[in-house]
C-alpha cells in the first residue's frame, strides 16, 4: 500500500492504474475513489503568496548547517517540543536551537524518561512526539520505553546522533560495535529505522520519519544522523509544511462488508462490541456510543491503554476475559479498533466462541485476524465505518424494530450495571477508614477529589479504578496508561501529557516500585514548571509480581516468603526524593487526609507548580502481610573488622 501511494505521488502510476491496484487489494470502487480524492486534496498546492512563489505552496528553500535544516523542518512539521537528553555528538542539532525561536527544548535526565515524555504528549494530543537521543548509548538506554510506545502504536519520531563506525575506525567512541550499525539496536521497537550520512538529505529523511510515524497503524520511527552531517555548513534544502507530506485520509469501508455486518447484528441473539485504542485515535467514541445504544449492545474493553467507552455507561460490561458470559455466549463479535483476541499465555480455551461470527472494524490490518477467523472486515477510518454501519442498520430495519431487538438486552444490561455498581459500593464501604488506606477507598477518594475532567496517567496495575468516570467526552476524566507494561513510563508520560493539555489537570497515579525507574522526571517538572500532581501509592511492594508468585502456588506461597518483593528496610521517602529535585509534597495515611492533600496539590497546580503526595497504601491479595526479605548483610559477613 505504501509503495502504491508513493508511486502515485511520484507520477509513476496514473489515477486509473492506482484505482485498479486498490481494487486488487480488496477496495471497493467507492472506497478507492474516496482514497484517491483524499490523496489528491492532501497533495494539492495552495495559492502561492509572494513569500512562497516559485518554491511550491508553503515551501521554502533554506541554506544552513545540517542541524539548522533539521530544526527548521521539525518546526515546519508542527513540532512544539523537543524531548531530549543532550550529548556532544549532536552539537550541530543543539547549536541550531539557540536562535531558532522554537521548538521548545524539554530536557530529561535519562533517555528512557524523554521517550516516555514524548509518548505521553502523543497519547493525549494525538500529534507525533519528537525526541533526540545521544548516539548509540542513549539509543540503547531508551529501548524499554520504545517497547512501550511500539506496543501501543504511539507516533514518535526518534532521532539521535551517529558516530560513524564505517568511515575510519570501527571502534570509535560511542559508536556501534564493530560490524554493527546503530539503527539495528531498536529495529524491533520501531516501524522502520534509518541512518543519514548526508547533510542535504536530513530534512527529507525527517519528513519521511514523520510521515511513517503517523501512517496507520502509528508507531515509533528512528533516524540516526551522522554528527558530521549535522555539523556540515552551507547546505541548501527544501523545507515543507506538514500539510504537504502528512496525509489524513478518511478511508470508507466496502459497502458490501458494511451491509453484511449490519445483517449479522440484526440477526444476532447475543452480539458483543469489543473496543480498542484505535477508537480514541480516530476520535470515534461518540459513534461507538451511538451504535451501542441503537441496539442495546454490550461493550467490552480489550486490554486498553485508554478507556474507549464511558465507564459509567449502562452498556459497559468491563474487560474482555474469555470466561465472561458475554464472551462465552456471543454469536456476533464486533472488534472495533481492537487487536485480535489473545496476547497472553496459551489460553486454556479459545478466547472467542467457535460458533461466533467475527466482524473487524479499523485500519490496522496487521492486527486483524491474527489468531481467529474473520467474517466481515470494515477496512477504513473508524468514524466513517461506524457511521456507515449505523446508516445501514437504519436502512435495513425500522426504528421500531431496532428498539424491539434491543429491548431484552437493555433490561439485562441495566441489571448487570446495577449489580456491578452495588458491588463496588460495598467493597468501598467494607474497607473504609483504614490506615494505610485500602486501594478501594483510595480510588473512590481520588475520583471525587481530582478535577472532573482530569487526565489520569496510570502506572499502577493494582490500583482500583471502578469509581472513576473515565471516557473521552466533555467533563469526563481520561485514563491513559501503556500496555507494554515496561516500568519507568509514568512520571515522564504524565509530564508530556500536561504539555499536550495545559488546560486540564494531569494526575500521575503511580506505584512506589515504578517511581524508582523514573524519579528523575521530577527534576524536569521543576525546571520547566510543569504542574503535574503525582500520587505515589506506597505499599512497599512489587504487588503485581507478588500476585503472580502467589498464584504459582509453590514454595513462596507455602512459606510466605516472597523473594525480592518487599521494598521496606530501608523505607523510601518519596516526598524527600521529589523535594531534592525542587518539587514539594506531603505524606498521608488516611482517606480524609488524602482528600485535603489533593486540594492542596490541585491548588499548587493552578499556581503552576508540580506536587507529590505519598499515600501509605494497604497491600491486598495473597501474601499481603508478608514483609519477609533476605537478611543478607554484606558488611557483617564479608568485611574485616578493625
Amino acid at each position: 500500500m505504501r509503495d502504491l501511494v508513493q508511486r502515485y505521488f511520484n507520477e509513476g502510476l496514473s489515477r486509473r492504474g492506482f484505482t485498479r491496484s486498490l481494487a486488487k487489494l480488496g477496495f471497493s470502487a467507492a472506497a478507492a475513489n474516496a482514497l484517491v480524492s483524499d490523496l489528491d486534496a492532501a497533495d494539492a498546492p495552495a495559492p502561492e503568496s509572494a513569500a512562497t512563489a516559485g518554491t511550491g505552496a508553503g515551501a521554502t528553500t533554506m541554506e544552513g548547517t545540517g542541524g539548522e535544516l533539521v530544526v527548521a523542518q521539525a518546526k515546519a512539521a508542527g513540532v512544539e517540543y523537543v524531548f531530549t537528553n543532550p550529548g556532544s555528538f549532536e552539537v550541530g542539532f543543539f547549536d541550531a536551537l539557540v536562535d531558532s525561536q522554537g521548538p521548545q527544548l524539554i530536557m530529561g535526565l535519562h533517555e528512557g524518561i524523554v521517550i516516555a515524555m514524548a509518548d505521553g504528549y502523543h497519547r493525549v494530543s494525538l500529534k507525533p512526539g519528537f525526541v533526540n537521543l545521544h548516539v548509540i548509548a542513549g539509543t540503547a538506554q531508551a529501548a524499554g520505553q520504545l517497547y512501550n510506545a511500539s506496543r501501543d502504536g504511539s507516533a514518535l519520531v526518534v532521532t539521535a546522533g551517529l558516530n560513524d563506525n564505517q568511515s575510519w575506525s570501527d571502534e570509535a567512541l560511542l559508536a556501534p560495535r564493530p560490524g554493527y550499525d546503530q539503527k539495528e539496536v531498536n529495529r524491533q521497537f520501531t516501524k522502520i529505522s534509518w541512518d543519514a550520512r548526508q547533510g542535504g538529505s536530513l530534512a527529507m529523511m525527517l519528513r519521511r520519519a514523520f510521515k511513517m510515524s503517523v501512517t496507520p497503524p502509528g508507531g515509533p520511527v528512528y533516524l540516526a544522523m551522522a554528527h558530521y552531517a549535522l555539523e556540515a555548513k552551507g547546505i541548501k534544502s527544501e523545507i515543507l509544511p506538514a500539510s504537504r507530506f502528512l496525509l489524513n485520509p478518511r478511508v470508507r469501508p466496502d459497502t458490501a462488508a458494511v451491509e453484511d455486518a449490519a445483517r449479522m447484528l440484526l440477526e444476532a441473539k447475543n452480539p458483543l462490541l469489543i473496543v480498542g485504542d484505535e477508537v480514541w485515535k480516530a476520535q470515534a467514541v461518540p459513534e461507538v456510543i451511538q451504535l451501542s445504544e441503537l441496539l442495546s449492545l454490550p461493550v467490552a474493553l480489550d486490554r486498553p491503554a485508554y478507556r474507549n467507552f464511558p465507564s459509567y455507561h449502562v452498556n459497559n460490561v468491563g474487560a474482555y476475559p474469555s470466561e465472561s458470559p458475554y464472551v462465552k455466549n456471543a454469536d456476533v463479535m464486533v472488534f472495533i479498533g481492537s487487536r485480535d483476541a489473545g496476547g497472553k499465555l496459551v489460553p486454556k480455551m479459545p478466547e472467542v466462541s467457535s460458533s461466533a461470527k467475527i466482524v473487524r472494524v479499523g485500519l490496522d490490518l496487521a492486527s486483524m485476524g491474527r489468531n481467529y477467523a474473520t467474517d466481515a472486515a470494515l477496512v477504513g477510518d473508524i468514524r466513517s465505518s461506524l457511521r456507515d454501519l449505523i446508516t445501514a442498520l437504519g436502512a435495513i430495519a425500522t426504528k421500531q424494530r431496532l428498539t424491539q431487538l434491543g429491548a431484552a438486552r437493555k433490561t439485562a444490561l441495566a441489571a448487570n450495571f446495577a449489580a456491578t455498581r452495588a458491588s463496588v459500593t460495598a467493597a468501598i464501604k467494607a474497607t473504609a477508614g483504614r490506615s494505610p488506606v485500602h486501594p478501594d477507598e483510595l480510588g473512590a477518594t481520588m475520583a471525587r477529589s481530582i478535577d472532573k475532567d482530569a487526565i489520569v496517567v496510570a502506572e499502577n496495575l493494582t490500583a482500583k479504578w471502578e469509581s472513576f468516570r473515565f471516557s473521552h467526552q466533555q467533563d469526563e476524566q481520561m485514563y491513559c496508561t501503556n500496555m507494554g507494561l515496561g516500568l519507568g513510563w509514568g512520571i515522564g508520560a504524565a509530564t508530556g501529557a500536561k504539555l499536550a493539555a495545559p488546560e486540564r489537570q494531569v494526575v500521575c497515579s503511580i506505584g512506589d516500585g515504578s517511581v524508582m525507574y523514573s524519579a528523575s522526571g521530577f527534576w524536569t517538572q521543576a525546571r520547566y514548571k510543569i504542574p503535574v500532581l503525582t500520587i505515589v501509592h506506597n505499599n512497599k511492594n512489587y504487588q503485581t509480581v507478588r500476585h503472580a508468585y502467589h498464584a504459582y502456588a509453590g514454595k513462596m506461597k507455602n512459606t510466605d516468603k516472597y523473594v525480592g518483593m518487599y521494598l521496606g528496610d530501608p523505607d523510601i521517602d518519596f516526598v524527600q526524593l521529589a523535594a531534592s529535585q525542587g518539587v514539594k509534597g506531603e505524606k498521608v495515611a488516611t482517606a480524609a487526609d488524602m482528600e485535603k492533600a489533593i486540594k492542596r496539590g490541585t491548588q499548587a497546580g493552578k499556581d503552576g507548580n508540580p506536587y507529590v503526595i505519598e499515600v501509605a497504601t494497604a497491600r491486598y491479595g495473597g501474601g499481603a502481610d508478608s514483609t519477609w526479605h533476605d537478611g543478607f548483610n554484606f558488611a557483617n559477613s564479608k568485611m574485616k573488622k578493625a
